[in-house]
């Protein structure tokens, strides 16, 4: 009669037997156990999630129903304004065992009751889990067949790769030319356009800590297939499709905190930036020739709001995918074959740090950094892992792979990282 899901949680947090007897369940007011309901953004591997008190253990236990639709719960119970987060704990002490819960569990800890599911919403979950070292890192993969998916992908010790935790679908998941940015524990869609319809304004933010889509501030400009990055917990925008006559030297800078958009101008900025990379606390912009369409590079200056040249060699990653991991950043390049790339500040040129098989990395490919590794995305979900602390700038790539995650072949559109 043991609970499936939180009695080993409950062995992993050291929680006493007797304080999550005491934890409320979610009852009818006749005693009997009843099903709860919230709506959640992703698929999950049921559909109703029921809580019950169990005879034996006094703990809350998780039923699974087989119907194959997302989880949903309703008619919670509502907490009263003084009711503890664990009866018989304080809530400081409360806070600090629940957010050891493994983020995996996260949705199911949100059913328990109104005061968790308010909890894992919060900024002070998100801080604890953060001040503590405890948050995890999840992988956030923009993909797109018939409309766009994004696969939520875990690292997996087991494997050293990454498995799949939950596929998302987006409110505007038959776009195309969206823009795609993380700030904090959000993830940001922006724009996009589709054959019905021109490039248009709207911004969706997925809340990963709470598993719910939003709408936000609109864009000042309609853009599509246009470049973005996030820098200093801010969205910067620019180029793109959909522009006015008003607008084809602007820059549009998105402040989560006030919900608001601010817009630059600058006569002296050229509309042919295809790409951003935030680096240094400066945005690196990469430019393309119209005239002979070579490939160039400039510096914006986000304190100073200025936009200066710098060395033209950092503008060969126009092309390729780049991450940057603790201030170094990192390209592959798959033009002539799959080379993983190094930007060297001091001599200012690329440097290569080995090749890898076409056959294992199945490009076009995304990059994607936690911790000190590289996770190179190919089609199909396929997963090549490269631990930097084992890079070798000689040629020599010591790296682990796996297959395709899922059957379809389409690529990776956009990886963007959450930690919570």
């Amino acid at each position: 009669m043991g609970s499936p899901l939180l009695l080993p949680l409950a062995k992993k947090l050291g929680f006493t037997l007797a304080a999550l007897a005491a934890a409320r369940p979610l009852s009818s007011d006749s005693g009997s156990p009843r099903s709860s309901s919230l709506s959640f953004a992703g698929r999950a591997p049921c559909s109703t999630v029921t809580l019950r008190r169990a005879e034996h253990h006094g703990l809350l236990s998780v039923a699974h129903c087989k119907d194959g639709g997302k989880l949903s719960c309703s008619g919670m119970d509502s907490d009263g304004p003084h009711t503890s987060l664990i009866h018989g704990l304080p809530d400081e002490i409360a806070i600090l065992c629940l957010a050891r819960v493994p983020r995996r569990y996260h949705n199911a800890l949100r059913c328990v009751s109104k005061r968790w599911r308010a909890l894992l919403s919060s900024e002070e979950w998100h801080s604890c889990r953060k001040r503590n070292n405890l948050d995890e890192p999840w992988v956030y993969v923009i993909c797109r067949s018939t409309g766009i998916k994004c696969y939520v992908l875990a690292p997996d010790p087991t494997t050293r790769s990454l498995k799949i935790m939950q596929v998302i679908e987006p409110p505007c998941s038959s776009r195309e030319g969206i823009s795609i940015e993380t700030l904090d524990k959000r993830l940001f869609l922006l724009g996009g356009c589709s054959w019905l319809k021109d490039a248009n304004d709207e911004v969706f933010c997925y809340d990963a800590s709470s598993n719910c889509w939003s709408s936000v501030a609109p864009m000042p400009t309609a853009r599509c297939y246009f470049v973005s990055a996030a820098l200093d917990k801010k969205l910067y925008i620019t180029g793109g499709l959909g522009l006015t006559d008003k607008s084809p030297n602007s820059w549009d800078i998105y402040d989560p905190v006030t919900n608001s958009w601010c817009v630059h101008k600058n006569p002296m900025l050229t509309p042919d930036i295809v790409k951003f990379v935030a680096l240094d606390g400066e945005l690196v912009t990469v430019h393309k020739a119209a005239w002979n369409r070579m490939y160039f590079a400039g510096i914006y200056d986000p304190l100073c709001r200025t936009w200066r040249g710098t060395e033209n060699e950092i503008a060969l990653c126009w092309s390729g995918s780049t991450v940057v991991m603790d201030g170094t950043l990192y390209m592959l390049e798959q033009s002539l074959g799959t080379k993983l790339m190094m930007w060297q500040k001091e001599t200012k040129e690329w440097i290569m740090l080995g090749r890898l098989s076409d056959k294992l990395t199945r490009p076009p490919c995304e990059l994607v950094g936690i911790g000190r590794k590289i996770y190179i995305i190919g089609r199909g979900l396929s997963i090549v892992t490269i631990d930097l602390d084992t890079v070798r700038a000689d040629g020599f790539l010591v790296s682990s792979s796996t297959g395709p995650l899922v059957e379809h072949d389409f690529p990776p559109e956009r990886c963007r990282v959450i930690s919570i």
